[in-house]
């Protein structure tokens, strides 16, 4: 046997690590991952149990919006349906607007420059007249305010398995300039834009895992909330447009017969149709004076949240798009695609600004509509404003001054929520990145679909293999992991730990770990499963696992729970006594996964072999073998480039390099003989 040859088998045919050292690799990620037991609620296959139940609460809002004060006031009536197994003797609401108090508790824990500061003097929440209707009778209760939440002690308990009652109170609040990114005010040159969140006194959600869920409204960490039906009427002044959440049930009252008339061909049209001209704002033909206000009427039926906007200056196009079949209905939906924005967002031919939300809302529509799950709602509107980038149901307030690719990509992202938490409502107060990380996915798909370039999507930059192993070497990333709850983690983790860590996740498991035969069912089952309803992670856990037909509890652990990083790296390639060539790969990170090595030949002709997961059970060693005859030239790990390896270097083997090496091995152990000599 030559020399060379056989330095380079004895180097492949290295010892196993010892049992110390596989407890401190790769034993530990694979041991059974611990999920709460499954039970009648939540089954053992990541499905709704046959007991699983939630609580409801429907809402009657009525409001004012006075645009000399700049305030809101108006009355909520919350009829709420107790369907769990406990009878509840108090009541927990989100009073969201009391951040902006100057005085709360999100003003004191977020540090000034802050996209989710917004507090100011007159901030908050004003209560009037709670009470309570119960059993027949209606009486004012006993309430503590404590910062963004309220504690309601009933006099009689709420009955278990279908007890009702309604919660009734005035409220008011002086609109924020900058609401924490959620809502605010923005001075158009023809009219002020206010957009609408966080708006009004909501019912907390109770469920099986944690009982009532009052965690405080500090800023950065968003919402989990319940489902029920909404009837809204909301009054400004007659020149103003409005668009929010839910069905318009008064169009003939709020538009002019041409309006109408143009929103019917938007319907229908695939192309922009505009409601509102850029030329008619502020003219009677956009909106003529017939009194001083004007009521809008609203239904949103099912949802979980919702918001609205208001403009004397706002444009309004729209397009329309008809779904497959729904799974609420059987029956395709016929969505309308709205944009409401003033003149500052209107761009140029080279920098295309709103004036193309439209066909970008609506591609978006389509494309999460015929990948994943038909869009049940009837609207999807795009807002311009202040706001940088906030979703709700069927609506988002996007900044004003987003243009061409960053625009496209706001939109797709926050009409991606509606996908998540919107259909699926997820707990984001404490797990974000099954909300923020599974839109960066879908839009990952979006992008690539739109652009048919990679290049040109920030969003797939970002959960690019290269990026996600640079993010996952920052200090703020070592000590946090991907599960942290989002109030928690650090401002310049957010991006990362919340959006592009778990995006990169699942395109992991979709394009390199299942292939996406079997990961694209899973995720569409996991849709269907918990539409409008409340999972956990062990249910999505559970439910890729069982339509996907794989244990991942390896995957789980090191990409959600942990900060271990992945590290892999051809250490010697050598034919094998039994045929075809061997190459030495050296798994040196805490993560595993699947590996790919290409072999290249001196033909030019390659074989790919996989290296599956369980070859790392007992040893962070591997031998990857190919059959095929031939010199090998070249040797790769994942050419796919799909896992984010931290020292990429490491990752090819060339004939040429080897033959250097040994040459200057050879050279340097002559050298050492004559000297010894």
């Amino acid at each position: 046997m030559p020399i060379r040859f056989a330095f380079a088998l004895a180097a492949l045919l290295v010892a196993a690590p010892t049992l110390a050292q596989l407890d401190e690799t790769n034993g530990a990620m694979f041991a059974p991952l611990d999920l709460p037991d499954p039970n009648g609620v939540r089954a053992a296959n990541g499905a709704p149990g046959p007991d699983y139940w939630q609580q409801r609460a429907d809402y009657r809002i009525a409001v004012a919006l006075d645009t000399t004060t700049h305030r809101v006031s108006g009355t909520v009536a919350i009829t709420y349906t107790n369907n769990s197994p406990h009878d509840l003797d108090v009541l927990w609401l989100h009073l969201e607007q009391n951040l902006f108090a100057d005085d709360s508790r999100g003003a004191a824990t977020t540090p000034a420059g802050s996209r989710w500061r917004g507090a100011f003097n007159e901030g908050g929440f004003k209560l009037a007249d709670v009470q309570v209707s119960h059993g027949g009778t209606t009486a004012a209760v006993d309430y503590v305010v404590t910062d963004t939440r309220m504690r309601i002690l009933l006099d009689e308990p709420l009955l278990a398995e279908g007890g009702q009652l309604t919660i009734s109170m005035g409220f008011g609040f002086a609109v924020p300039p900058y609401g924490a990114d959620r809502m605010g005010i923005f001075e158009a040159e023809r009219g002020t834009v206010y957009e609408f969140a966080q708006w009004y006194p909501k019912v907390a959600v109770f469920d099986d895992v944690a009982g009532w869920n009052h965690q405080p409204y500090l800023g950065q960490g968003e919402f989990y909330l319940g489902y029920g039906d909404f009837d809204l009427e909301l009054t400004v002044p007659s020149n103003m447009l409005v668009v929010a959440t839910g069905a318009l049930t008064n169009k003939g009252e709020v538009y002019t017969p041409e309006q109408q008339a143009r929103l019917a061909e938007a319907r229908t049209s695939e192309e922009r149709v505009y409601i509102v001209a850029p030329d008619e704002v502020g003219t009677p033909a956009a909106r003529p004076m017939k009194s001083q206000t004007l009521t809008w009427r609203f239904d949103a039926d099912n949802v979980r949240d919702v918001a609205w906007a208001a403009s004397a200056a706002f444009i309004l196009d729209g397009a329309g798009y008809t779904t497959p079949p729904t799974h609420e209905t059987g029956a395709p939906n016929d969505v309308l695609v709205l944009s409401a924005y003033p003149h500052e967002g209107i761009g140029t031919e080279t920098n295309p600004g709103w004036e193309e939300a439209t066909e970008y809302g609506r591609f978006s529509i389509v494309t999460h509509s015929e990948m994943w799950y038909p869009y049940p709602y009837p609207v999807a509107i795009n807002v311009a404003g202040i706001v940088g980038g906030m979703e709700y149901p069927m609506l988002h307030f996007s900044s004003v001054n987003a243009r061409d690719k960053s625009l496209f990509g706001v939109v797709d992202h926050e009409l991606g929520h509606n996908w998540f938490p919107m259909i699926v409502g997820s707990d984001e107060r404490r797990h974000a990145w099954m909300d923020e990380g599974f839109n960066s996915f879908l839009g990952v798909q979006a992008n690539e679909r739109y652009y048919d370039d990679s290049e040109n999507a920030r969003v797939v930059r970002l959960t690019r293999s290269n990026a996600a192993a640079s993010f996952m070497q920052q200090p703020w990333a070592q000590d946090q992991a991907m599960a942290t709850y989002p109030d928690q983690i650090r401002r310049d983790a957010l991006g990362f730990l919340a959006y592009r860590k778990p995006a990169k996740g699942l395109l992991i498991l979709r394009d390199h770990v299942l292939g996406p035969d079997r990961f694209d069912p899973a995720f569409k089952a996991y849709i269907q499963r918990w539409a409008y309803k409340h999972p956990q992670p062990a249910d999505f856990f559970r439910t890729i696992e069982d339509v996907a037909g794989e244990d991942l509890d390896w995957f789980w652990r090191g990409w959600v729970y942990s900060t271990e990083t992945f590290d892999a790296a051809i250490t010697g390639v050598a034919a094998m006594p039994a045929g075809g060539t061997g190459a030495r790969v050296e798994n040196r990170g805490g993560l595993v996964f699947p590996i790919d090595v290409q072999f290249t030949f001196a033909d030019g002709s390659t074989d790919i072999q996989r290296i599956p997961v369980e070859a790392f059970y007992t040893t962070d060693t591997v031998i990857a073998v190919t059959p095929k005859e031939g010199a090998v030239t070249r040797a790769e790990l994942d050419p796919g480039d799909h896992l984010p390896d931290t020292t990429p270097r490491g990752n090819v083997w060339t004939a040429e390099d080897a033959a250097t090496k040994a040459s200057d091995t050879e050279t340097s152990d002559t050298e050492t003989s004559d000297t010894e000599e």
